[in-house]
């Protein structure tokens, strides 16, 4: 074509270009222009030329920029049906272009340097080094020409790296080609790269000081920065003999280069790289040339420099840099000292210490908490745990450690130098916050270990450092609490004090009693702070929490001295009835609603009571009656504590009460602490108001209308009397036990007889009083099930319309929102009556499936045979599920089913569990069906007719809820159905709003992952069986990740395995196949899932085609057990990548569905798959290696795995293999390697 035509095309591209980037464009041009950009790029034969045009120099920076995309997408994708001589051509100006194409180091665009070296890149992946030997020749050439030509052969070495080695965006066998040959060369590059480095710093150095050579020192600098940016993309990876070559001469350089303010961060960059590596020990050694005199002195005297020079971002981002090293040189030092090597402690590892030490000691929390894993690897060291320099390090290391755990440095404060480096770290105090909780925990875990070595230099800083706190004066700041006038905020220089000495002293005074014999403990002293603690007199209750915190941490110290337990318990007692107006105590707390930093300390009051009672029960008995007397008076006042106050002391009682080791004196004890309750429980009022929704919401008070929702609260006593009686039952069903010796349990009457296995029966002491009360309980389920139903809801009154609602901090938990700090202490625990009453609700209906979930391991054998239970059960608790939110139906399925049925005996099993569970499993797949379809369907709609994307939303909301509903139900399921060898169980689910997707990328189903005796029963009886399988397989294509993940692991198969052996009908093969194919479509995007799904298809289709190749086929008469005809049309449907799959009659082999199945995935290979087939049914070429068959069924599947959006519209990248490298040719035929099939030489293809 002629140059005119290419000129009049050019210009158009120009004038489009120039509309696509105008702001003042309006949205059609510029869609039309980029239309026109567009199909030029795709369809036009002259891009070349007319690329090289606009890349000329003479065009502004953004028309070149698109004259080079466009030479970059003709080596991307027309590369392969180029002709010889044009891609000599474009390679030959391209090259040109990088010689005297470009503008000035200085004034050359940084995206144009860019897109030119990712041309040239392009050009090296497709034909380097077979048809290109000579490519670093032409790369060392041009880079002699100057400085903008050696930074752009730069920035090509490292982008080659990083698409080779980083990113590994090319065919396995191209890839291999490069790396290998880049590997072959390293030396060469390397030698190329620092002597570039050196040069050019060199230069710098020297004319830097000369203004007149600024331009051309500030050239130098450039390739300076650009060298060491490309030795980092090449120092991870290049094997470690090149780090350390010449007596480590790079890492020597780069020592150098940390005290040159405009390269030290690149250098520090490539010296964290090196220092990290990991590798055989015996190539590490070199590493520790670094604590060498002069490697350390240029380290510290950087650090000393950069700190010295205030807090500047560059500065800044290089001490983190810096501190990174020094963490990693530790790492390196713990990993060599100690093994088989000869390395020694280095003579600088004081010096080193003492640096190390002053960072973490710098106002910077984020610096601060980099150094403690190092710590912690030090003190943990064999031989460097034993080192005089660590162990005289460890009184500094513990003196910083008190100022770092004082909680300082929010950034929207100013009241520490820290503030100020944290506004470069965080976006908020709450981000902060978060950091520091976990700073902090991180320094518990470290003090201890640092206490195992010196426990007693620990104790006595905390000694001292307790003393001072209690004699200190309070210093409230100027942020006053909303608690009351003059008393201390979270953020008082007060507390945060008190906070940080008590969590010290917590820390290391629990080490000291683990570390040393029992004749070593400093008794006296302890019993000295102790009596120091229980004399100080505070009304402020965030101080006071500190107190009772620091009694417990002392208390382990009355077990040498037992005469304090009585003022250890006072001032317990004392505690729990806590308030910050002494009148309150004997007024409704409606009237001075107390906040959340008062109710706080009563509760830690009540815990440190149930802790002592648990942990020391012994030491607490012969006070058990002065004990007793005291909580009967306390509760002798129904208005002096709360709900659960009473319940936790009542609790305390009842754990002394297990040492009596006497089943009559127990029982009796029992029934005299539950008689008020059993008298309000079982009296004629409350059975009626129990059993009758519209009597329940009136005795409450959720009917009426209240004039000041503040202060106002009738039904306040009525709600209080009920939430006693029920947390009463929980706290004796949790806590009475039998003697957990048998010896002790027979003597005392406990023991009534043993199982068939041999295993003892125990019976409860508070079985009599416990069932007395259970069929109102059940009534209470079953009446606050009902409030759910819409006749129920309206009955509510205007005021309390959404008392059923969740919390707000409950919906914020689930959204992952965080709460204000200051609200969690200084506000009213719940601030209106409609709150109080949100809060009644949600307790009451939590601790009623607690004490069910209890009941079975409490009461064991005297529960499960309660007559009629799993109908008692069933027409209680899972009545009215319909109407019952996913809020509340996750904590019954969490707390009540979960922990009854792992509690269960087998022999219960037939009576119980299965006619509960299967029910509830069909159910539940149900619900969450209609659930998902809602959310596809919502998902599915454009988005004008969305909802808003405001993360408070409802709809983010309901999403959410039904995404850990999902996790809970598949939990359930797996835990009653599969026992995995060295697994428990009872693991948690996932936090709300935790969708921590971080998964494996390998992931198979244990091997050893059998279906319990529970699951064993369930699959027995057909419709429980088919609720679970269809429950699971669906489950794959629901918009849950982690979800998918863990069904896919550990449930799908074992279930699937245990039904093979019967008569599955062919229509139930396709289904279960085509459920992992539409798990995949729908998750396939994320590696762990994918590959989970991947084994899980592959080892359906493999057993299930082997076993027709062993059977013949899978018809035959229904004798057995079959799953085939609940498959509904709707089951049936196949994912969207595949038809639907026509209905098949029963005698057609399991193979031909399968089958038919497979060749509907788009792309398949069929004659692969018949290959695959082939060698799957020949029991000659069953011993191909496992992999390899699973990578060629991945393979045929490809067409069904679904991508991420940002991949679903992108045009795909073909780069051919070029005749192999790894070819074993005869030595004589050596030169042949580089031609093609035609005896054309490759090797002269870019000859220029």
């Amino acid at each position: 074509m002629s140059a005119e035509q290419v000129s009049g095309l050019c210009e158009q591209l120009v004038k489009a270009v120039t509309v696509i980037m105008d702001p003042a464009s309006t949205q059609r041009y510029r869609l039309e222009a980029l239309k026109f950009c567009e199909e030029f790029k795709e369809k036009c034969p002259i891009c070349v030329p007319c690329g090289l045009k606009l890349a000329e120099k003479t065009q502004t920076a953004i028309v070149r920029h698109f004259g080079l995309q466009i030479l970059e997408h003709v080596v991307k994708f027309r590369w392969n049906n180029m002709p010889r001589l044009e891609k000599v051509y474009l390679k030959n100006n391209v090259m040109g272009l990088i010689s005297n194409g470009t503008q000035n180091i200085l004034e050359e665009e940084s995206h144009i340097k860019d897109v030119l070296s990712r041309i040239v890149v392009e050009m090296i992946k497709r034909e380097w080094p077979q048809h290109w030997p000579d490519m670093l020749k032409e790369l060392d050439t041009l880079s002699k020409q100057g400085e903008t030509q050696t930074e752009l052969v730069m920035f090509i070495l490292l982008r080659l790296a990083e698409d080779v080695v980083t990113f590994q965006t090319l065919p396995t066998q191209r890839r291999r080609d490069i790396q290998q040959t880049l590997t072959q060369n390293m030396e060469k590059i390397f030698s190329f790269l620092l002597t570039a480095l050196q040069q050019n710093v060199n230069k710098y150095r020297r004319m830097k000081t000369d203004l007149a050579q600024e331009p051309k020192a500030q050239a130098n600098c450039r390739v300076g920065i650009a060298a060491l940016n490309t030795l980092a993309g090449y120092i991870d990876w290049v094997a470690l003999s090149h780090i350390t070559a010449d007596n480590c001469k790079l890492l020597e350089m780069l020592c150098l280069l940390l005290n040159e303010p405009e390269l030290q961060i690149g250098a520090a960059e490539c010296l964290l790289i090196a220092v990290s590596r990991k590798g055989k020990l015996e190539d590490r050694k070199p590493l520790m040339v670094l604590f060498g005199d002069v490697a350390m002195h240029y380290i510290l005297s950087a650090a000393q420099t950069a700190d010295g020079e205030g807090l500047v971002e560059k500065h800044y981002v290089f001490l983190k840099r810096l501190c990174q090293v020094l963490c990693a040189l530790g790492s390196q030092l713990c990993a060599l000292l100690g093994s088989d090597s000869d390395v020694e402690t280095p003579a600088n590892f004081g010096k080193y210490l003492d640096s190390f030490l002053a960072f973490t000691t710098h106002p910077s929390q984020f610096l601060r908490s980099s150094t403690q894993i190092t710590w912690g690897a030090l003190f943990r060291h064999e031989v460097l745990s034993r080192d005089p320099l660590l162990l005289a390090m460890i009184p500094k290391y513990l003196r910083a450690s008190m100022t770092n755990l004082v909680k300082v440095g929010f950034p929207s404060k100013a009241d520490s130098p820290s503030c100020e480096y944290s506004r470069f770290d965080f976006d908020s105090d709450e981000d902060f916050n978060a950091f520091f909780n976990s700073f902090r925990a991180q320094q518990g875990e470290v003090m201890r270990m640092a206490c195992r070595l010196d426990p007693r230099t620990g104790f006595q800083m905390a000694g001292e450092w307790l003393k001072y706190q209690l004699t200190a004066p309070v210093d409230t700041g100027p942020t006053n609490s909303k608690t009351g006038e003059g008393l201390c905020s979270i953020f008082s220089p007060s507390f945060v004090q008190w906070d940080a000495m008590t969590f010290f002293s917590e820390s290391v005074i629990s080490q000291m009693f683990r570390t040393l014999d029992k004749d070593e403990i400093p008794v006296n002293d302890g019993i000295d702070l102790l009596q120091l603690v229980l004399n100080f007199e505070t009304k402020d209750p965030l101080i006071l929490s500190c107190v009772l915190t620091n009694v417990s941490a002392l208390f382990p110290f009355v077990t040498y001295r037992t005469e304090y337990l009585p003022q250890v318990l006072s001032k317990l007692f004392a505690s729990v009835t806590f308030e910050v107006v002494e009148e309150s105590k004997f007024v409704m707390s409606v009237q001075a609603p107390r906040t959340r930093a008062v109710k706080n300390v009563r509760r830690h009051a009540c815990s440190s009571i149930i802790k002592m009672c648990r942990d020391y029960p012994q030491l607490v008995l012969p006070n058990f009656e002065m004990l007793y007397n005291h909580v009967k008076q306390l509760l002798s006042n129904e208005l002096l504590l709360t709900q659960m106050e009473k319940c936790a002391l009542m609790e305390a009682l009842v754990l002394i009460s297990n040492q009596f080791k006497d089943y009559e004196r127990q029982k009796a004890f029992l029934e005299e602490l539950m008689a008020p309750v059993a008298g309000l429980w079982l009296s004629a009022e409350m059975q009626r108001v129990l059993s009758d929704p519209e009597a329940f919401i009136s005795y409450v008070g959720a009917d009426n209308k209240i004039a000041d929702p503040v202060l106002e609260d009738p039904s306040g006593l009525n709600r209080s009397r009920i939430s006693f009686c029920v947390y009463t039952i929980l706290g004796v069903v949790k806590r009475a036990r039998w003697p957990a010796a048998m010896e002790e349990a027979k003597a005392g009457g406990f023991l009534v007889g043993f199982m068939p296995s041999g295993t003892p029966i125990y019976r409860n002491p508070c079985t009599e009083q416990v069932l007395k009360l259970f069929d109102n309980l059940l009534a209470l389920i079953r009446t606050h099930n009902n409030l759910y139903m819409p006749e129920m809801v309206a009955k509510l009154g205007e005021t309390f319309a959404k008392a059923l609602d969740m919390l707000e901090v409950e919906k914020n938990a689930i959204l992952g929102l965080p709460q204000p700090l200051l609200e969690l202490y200084d506000s009213p625990v719940y601030k209106t009556v409609l709150e109080r009453m949100q809060g009644f609700f949600c307790t009451l209906y939590d601790n009623c499936f607690h004490i069910l979930g209890n009941a079975g391991p409490s009461m064991q054998q005297d529960f499960y045979t309660v007559e009629g239970l799993a109908t008692q059960l069933l027409s209680s608790a899972f009545i009215n599920l319909n109407n019952i939110p996913d809020y509340r139906l996750r904590p019954m399925l969490r707390v009540f089913v979960k922990p009854l049925v792992l509690s269960c005996p087998p022999e219960y099993y037939e009576t119980l569990v299965c006619p509960m569970l299967g029910p509830l499993f069909t159910y539940l797949h149900m619900r969450l069906s209609q659930k998902w379809q809602v959310i596809n369907q919502r998902s599915m709609l454009c988005e004008d007719d969305a909802a808003d994307d405001n993360p408070e939303s409802q709809e983010m909301l309901e999403e959410q809820l039904v995404r850990l509903l999902t996790r809970e139900v598949m939990d359930l399921i797996t835990v009653c159905c599969v026992s995995k060898k060295g697994a428990e169980h009872n693991s948690a689910v996932a936090a709300d709003g935790d969708d921590d997707e971080a998964m494996a990328t390998e992931v198979a189903p244990p091997a050893s992952a059998e279906l319990t005796e529970l699951g064993k029963c369930l699959t027995q009886q057909e419709e429980v069986c088919t609720a679970l399988l269809v429950t699971a397989y669906t489950s794959l294509s629901w918009k849950d990740t982690l979800s998918c993940q863990r069904t896919t692991t550990q449930l799908c198969w074992p279930l699937l395995k245990q039904v093979l052996s019967g008569n599955l009908l062919p229509d139930a093969v396709s289904w279960f196949f085509t459920g992992v194919l539409k798990g995949l479509q729908t998750h396939g995007q994320h590696d762990g899932c994918m590959a989970a799904l991947v084994h899980l298809a592959f080892q359906i289709y493999e057993a299930l085609v082997r076993s027709c190749s062993l059977l013949g086929h899978c018809g035959g008469e229904n004798k057995s057990q079959t799953l085939g005809t609940w498959v509904g049309a709707e089951e049936r449907t196949a994912p969207s990548c595949i038809a639907p799959i026509p209905a098949m009659p029963p005698q057609r082999p399991r193979y031909a569905e399968l089958k038919a199945v497979m060749e509907q995935i788009p792309d398949i290979q069929k004659d692969s798959l018949e290959q695959f087939d082939s060698k799957l049914l020949n029991p000659a070429l069953q011993k191909v290696a496992d992999k390899r068959r699973k990578d060629h069924f991945k393979r045929l599947i490809t067409g069904c795995i679904g991508k991420p959006l940002g991949e679903q519209f992108r045009k795909d990248v073909h780069i051919r293999n070029l005749p192999s490298l790894f070819k074993k040719v005869k030595p004589s035929l050596e030169t042949d390697v580089l031609e093609n099939e035609d005896g054309e030489g490759l090797n002269t293809l870019f000859e220029l």
